[in-house]
């Protein structure tokens, strides 16, 4: 058996108000800097003795499925590894020490709830999936002389959180996470993910300090009709274009759910898709040539936003904060051993 023994970090939530709350590689830097919350009162988890010793990294077995198939690696060895894929090395060590805590506490969640698509594998290496796993070659040419800093950099973060995790009612919590959102990251419920951590909060990023956190895509009338034709077959896409829209269903969080589009509902998740939308949080309009989307953050939304968690972390937050803040509720435990 293992006991989880929970870290008191976040022990003086109700003693402060939660902050209005980034971007990496494939998927967007930071306005109006947020205030740091007033850092917790930490108490030091207890000593492993010889009878309950600490589960970390090493210890820790993962399947993972890759390109070449499927192989064991460890927690210490996936993770940097998965680290630098997902987030860029040039962020903040609060945000990095986050971002290592939410990759560890999903793979944990999927080792004991595996996925479908890789029933042999705990996770995989594809970013569309699970966690992007970056190739020495690849960093290395990325960083050039900043290789060795950027590799410890990012070891440090690994390790400053060894064995960490987040839990809900005392199970690893699905700690997905995304690059940016703008105002308010989105509702689990929304996307059929009613979790009470995957809940919609406040995020900071703004346009003059998030690089391409709004974006546009403009598409001909004719492109337009025939791509919805093939998700709903049914609208009614003749005549005048700018009468082709309808009303427009939001979700809690303001991103949109569904538009009507020649007198058929079609999900937002649908015309992302076809359209190559950066998320679902969009208007779209109609300016006599084009259609248009303008679109606001990149990524699905729910839990923690990278760009927001840099915010944060150059506010002066530490990474208990940051995980708090975007995944409320969770506890940060470390397992031991008996």
């Amino acid at each position: 058996m293992k006991q989880i023994a929970a870290f008191s970090l976040f022990a003086v939530l109700l003693a402060f108000a939660l902050p209005l709350l980034l971007y990496l590689p494939g998927r967007s830097a930071p306005a109006d800097t947020p205030q740091a919350s007033p850092a917790p009162d930490v108490s030091p988890s207890p000593a492993p003795t010889a009878a309950a010793q600490a589960v970390l990294d090493a210890s820790i077995a993962l399947e993972v499925q890759t390109d070449a198939g499927t192989a064991a690696m460890s927690m210490a060895d996936y993770l940097p590894l998965a680290l630098a894929g997902e987030m860029p090395a040039s962020f903040e060590p609060e945000a990095l020490k986050a971002q290592a805590v939410a990759l560890r506490s999903y793979a944990l969640y999927y080792r004991a709830n595996r996925k479908a698509v890789h029933p042999e594998a705990d996770v995989c290496s594809s970013a569309g999936c699970c966690a992007a796993l970056a190739e020495e070659s690849a960093l290395r040419s990325a960083w050039g002389a900043q290789y060795e800093s950027y590799r410890q950099k990012l070891a440090d973060a690994v390790a400053a959180t060894d064995g960490q995790y987040l839990v809900w009612e005392d199970a690893p919590a699905l700690t997905v996470f995304h690059a940016s959102s703008a105002g308010r990251t989105e509702d689990g419920a929304a996307l059929g993910m009613a979790l009470g951590y995957l809940v919609s909060v406040d995020t900071p990023e703004t346009g003059e300090a998030v690089r391409n956190l709004y974006s546009t895509v403009e598409v001909a009338s004719g492109e337009f009709a025939a791509a919805v034709r093939s998700v709903a077959p049914e609208a009614l896409l003749e005549g005048d274009p700018g009468a082709w829209l309808g009303p427009v269903s939001l979700g809690p969080s303001g991103r949109v759910q569904s538009v009507q589009l020649g007198g058929t509902a079609v999900s937002a998740l649908a015309l992302r898709q076809l359209f190559a939308l950066r998320s679902t949080d969009f208007t779209l309009s109609w300016n006599g040539e084009h259609f248009v989307f303008r679109v606001r953050g990149y990524g699905h939304g729910l839990g923690m936003s990278q760009y927001g968690a840099q915010l944060m972390a150059g506010a002066g937050a530490d990474y208990t904060e940051i995980l708090q803040h975007y995944y409320p509720g969770t506890t940060l435990v470390m397992a031991l051993a008996e």
